[in-house]
């Protein structure tokens, strides 16, 4: 119908119209007819089919919308899941409906991380959980002295009588009987017992979890939400817990936790992991940090950038200071190698990592100027030059961080000549390395040290 409307108008121009300017191209790029075509009609036609919503829908269906999440039963779950995914997304500069923020819908987030907690309790198979071993010594015995007593009393099986039968027979059927139900109680609950899930069933847990955390996603980059989800401890602990397990979860799921995370990292406090809070998951200060360092060094090149971005982001907040700085060693030599990559969005995020360690802590400077390849790859960088021009001066200004401290100077004077190339190259930092050689030559301490440079002494 939008179609036909559109042609309708385009032909009541003239006999000869244009045709139409194309989908995502400007206003005005056609014609003077397709021009006055397209300012006659609505931007909604020109940006393809679209559904509308009613504002109220949200508020009216709140309710709802929880209780699908919460009752597990699939095609509740299913209509649940589509509807807040339509919810949560919204286009850069859209014009066509407003995207709906989490605190409209309370108990929403709790609902849909229990989603994901159902599929994560199940994640990982049978096969590679250890089984607990079997214990055969005092199997006939009410009470062992082994610390099973509890286990044996509480059995469902009948405690052997030594008083029926005789001999060798009753102590082997009794050891057989024990052995063949080492864990009756527990059967019907386990994965692998009565109740367990078939491997359909297995696939339709992890794709729910995995929609459910592209929801959380979506709401992390509403400004309304970043508070909400960076002081809610449960949203935290699944997010990092899925980092941890990165190795055996779901790569989705835990693309989609990083970004989140990257999300909200200015506002995220670590300390909230030992806090009064409720907790779900055992997750403490210490293991978050763990997290972010495997899924760091992990071999899927696409999570470096973001690791390394959300570290930048954490330490902004100078209550993380303390938990991030213990490893700050393997940080440091990580980012150098990530600025090795050719992808200039990783090259960015390690080097505004970079940027803001090296504003905080002298012993990071130290160390990272006697990194091997650190000075080399920060001025390649500048030299090749990056496309973004701020990544290029927080570059430089790491340097300029570096030159700071008095012991890094022997260091950087090898690279003397390479800062004088760019203090008449690019007029842009000639600025920040005319400092740097100003830093290196001027002081009378430096005097030898500066002859080792220029002269190779």
């Amino acid at each position: 119908m939008q179609k036909r409307e559109q042609a309708k108008l385009t032909g009541s121009t003239g006999g000869s119209a244009a045709p139409p300017a194309k989908r995502g191209r400007p206003f005005g790029s056609g014609s003077s007819n397709a021009a006055d075509a397209a300012d006659s009609a609505a931007p909604s036609t020109l940006l393809g089919p679209s559904l509308q919503v009613h504002s109220a829908f949200a508020e009216q269906n709140s309710k709802r919308i929880v209780l699908a999440l919460q009752s597990g039963i699939k095609s509740e779950l299913t209509w649940a899941l589509n509807t807040l995914t339509f919810l949560s997304f919204k286009e850069k500069d859209e014009v066509r409906k407003d995207a709906t923020p989490l605190a409209k819908i309370p108990g929403l987030l709790d609902a849909l991380l229990q989603v994901i907690d159902d599929w994560r309790d199940i994640a990982l198979t049978r096969v590679l959980v250890k089984a607990p071993r079997v214990r055969l010594l005092g199997a006939n015995s009410a009470v062992t002295g082994f610390g099973l007593e509890y286990e044996a009393l509480n059995s469902n099986e009948s405690v052997p009588n030594p008083s029926t039968g005789s001999g060798a027979a009753n102590r082997d059927s009794s050891v057989r009987k024990s052995t063949s139900k080492s864990r009756p109680a527990g059967l019907w609950f386990e994965e692998d017992g009565l109740f367990n899930l078939d491997e359909e069933g297995r696939i339709e847990k992890q794709q729910t979890a995995v929609a459910a955390s592209n929801i959380v996603r979506n709401f992390s980059f509403m400004a309304d939400n970043e508070v909400i989800m960076s002081q809610h401890r449960h949203c935290l602990e699944t997010l990092f817990q899925c980092l941890a397990d990165y190795v055996t979860e779901d790569e989705e799921l835990v693309t989609n936790a990083l970004e989140t995370i990257v999300n909200i990292g200015p506002l995220i406090d670590l300390r909230i992991f030992s806090s009064s809070k409720p907790s779900f998951i055992k997750m403490t200060e210490k293991h978050a940090v763990q997290a972010l360092m495997g899924v760091l060094g992990s071999a899927v090149k696409a999570w470096h950038c973001a690791a390394a971005e959300l570290i930048g982001r954490l330490i902004i907040n100078p209550d993380n200071e303390p938990f991030l700085l213990p490893s700050a060693s393997q940080i440091y030599k990580r980012l150098v190698d990530i600025m090795s990559q050719p992808a200039t969005d990783a090259q960015a995020a390690a080097i505004g990592a970079l940027y803001n360690l090296s504003e905080i802590n002298i012993d990071i400077r130290l160390k990272l100027a006697s990194e091997r390849w650190a000075i080399d790859r920060l001025l390649k960088v500048i030299k090749m030059p990056h496309p973004v021009p701020e990544v290029c001066r927080k570059s430089a200004t790491i340097l300029e961080n570096l030159v700071s401290e008095p012991q890094n100077k022997p260091l950087m004077l090898v690279h003397e000549n390479a800062f004088a190339e760019m203090l008449f190259g690019d007029p842009r930092y000639s600025d920040i390395f005319a400092r740097i050689l100003y830093e290196l030559t001027s002081r009378p301490s430096n005097k030898m040290a500066s002859a080792r440079g220029i002269w190779g002494m």
